[in-house]
């Protein structure tokens, strides 16, 4: 069984991620009289897409399972997880506008389901958080967001290798010394954050864990390597 929260290898059916889909659409208010199933046929094609390593059904499965622990903290537990759904829905590793797009397409689906305009909007708005990972102090559905989706630098040694292998794997197009200043400049701007998680929970749970891969990671990326 798996006991760590910040573990990525969560199984993740097919069949479980719809049930859940149709679950949080319906606590999301959405219209009893529109199918909710073909717009999780096409979010979880999406995830599945052949470009992504780290960014997958799995991620989403990691991220959703993270806010069962984080529901209670957040005002609109169901919007934080239509968010989750709709966060890297648009995924390109070549692109900087993923978020944005994400967004918008949570923008365009949400009221054909029968989502209120205003939770609409408070969807696209954490999907669009996820370019930071900064909610504003009291923006609690952000927190719990934020905190489910940076889970992942807290995992065990292994874990956190497989999950950096599988960040470098997406960005196989980028040379060597270009990825790793790339990602030095990404981990800085997270160890630079006052905390890393903002959620009583991952205060507790996650932050100590995370700052030691980050920093260990960002290490050996900056450590010269002395050639034999």
């Amino acid at each position: 069984m798996n006991t760590d929260p910040a573990r990525t290898d969560t199984p993740h059916p097919g069949t479980g991620l719809r049930a859940r889909w149709q679950a949080t659409t319906a606590a999301a208010g959405a219209d009893p009289a529109t199918d909710p199933a073909p717009y999780a046929d096409r979010l979880l094609a999406a995830w599945a897409e052949p470009q992504r390593r780290y960014h997958t059904t799995a991620h989403l499965t990691a991220v959703l399972t993270h806010l069962d622990a984080l529901a209670p903290y957040a005002a609109d537990p169901a919007a934080t997880e239509l968010a989750a759904w709709f966060h890297d829905a648009v995924y390109r590793p070549d692109r900087s506008e993923n978020e944005e797009r994400s967004a918008a397409l949570a923008e365009r689906a949400l009221p054909e389901l029968g989502i209120t305009p205003a939770r609409t909007a408070e969807v696209a708005r954490l999907v669009r958080l996820t370019v930071t990972h900064d909610p504003a102090p009291g923006d609690t559905n952000g927190e719990a967001l934020c905190d489910a989706d940076l889970a992942v630098l807290a995992g065990s040694t292994e874990a956190y290798a497989a999950y950096t292998a599988a960040v470098r794997a997406e960005y196989a197009f980028v040379p060597d010394e270009a990825f790793r200043t790339g990602r030095a400049a990404v981990l800085r701007q997270l160890l630079a954050l006052p905390r890393l998680f903002r959620t009583p929970y991952g205060a507790t749970h996650w932050e100590s864990r995370a700052r030691h891969n980050l920093e260990t990671e960002l290490t050996a990326l900056t450590t010269p390597t002395t050639a034999t």
